[in-house]
């Protein structure tokens, strides 16, 4: 086997380093790197995969420092413990909103499914309107949305932390979650303008 053969041809190398540099027969040894030898080299491979590890890092610390970057958050969260202010009902809400739009089934929501979601909802986007609500909740800013970016917009919502021309304040508005229970901080406002949005569009889509 490979593994025999080698450690018999390091032997060897060994046998001939102690007794000359022509092996038995006269036949010249092939060159294999003495155990020292590979055992260095290996330890500068490991340096250098070390140094560009930790210098990536180091660089992302200071751009966190810096204010350029957000820490990475784990990829896996429970959403009933982050998010107490919504009821279980609510967030089970929330995900099927979110599955009915992930069409690439790859627990995210990109730009385009964004864009459909939004014509869905009768409040169509320009490429920069969808690009700019992703941008107000990315905090990885991998230019999607994950399943926590997308509660992010209603906890945003109902805490009136939203611009009146948001499109996630819309988006929000017109989705069918009830955010008004549970005491969230301006979700009584957000109700009441959330039943106005709903009513405008019904009176809209029956006037003559």
């Amino acid at each position: 086997m490979a593994s025999e053969e080698l450690a018999q041809k390091l032997q060897r190398r060994l046998l001939l380093e102690e007794s000359g540099p022509v092996a038995e027969g006269g036949e010249e040894e092939a060159a294999v790197p003495a155990p020292s030898e590979a055992g260095e080299e290996e330890r500068s491979c490991l340096t250098a995969s070390a140094g560009a590890e930790l210098s990536a890092k180091l660089a992302r610390r200071q751009d966190i420092n810096e204010g350029a970057a957000q820490p990475r958050r784990a990829a896996v969260f429970n959403p009933y413990t982050e998010f107490k202010e919504f009821s279980r009902r609510q967030i089970k809400d929330m995900e099927r909103m979110f599955r009915l739009y992930d069409s690439g089934r790859d627990g995210y929501i990109d730009l385009m499914e964004l864009k459909l979601m939004m014509e869905k909802l009768g409040a169509p986007q320009t490429h920069l309107g969808l690009k700019n609500m992703i941008k107000e909740v990315d905090e990885d800013f991998d230019g999607k949305l994950s399943f926590r970016e997308f509660l992010l917009i209603f906890h945003k919502a109902a805490a009136g932390e939203l611009e009146e021309d948001s499109g996630l304040l819309t988006l929000a508005k017109l989705s069918e979650i009830d955010v008004s229970i549970e005491g969230v901080k301006g979700a009584k406002n957000f109700f009441e303008a959330k039943v106005c949005c709903t009513r405008d569009k019904h009176e809209t889509a029956h006037r003559p």
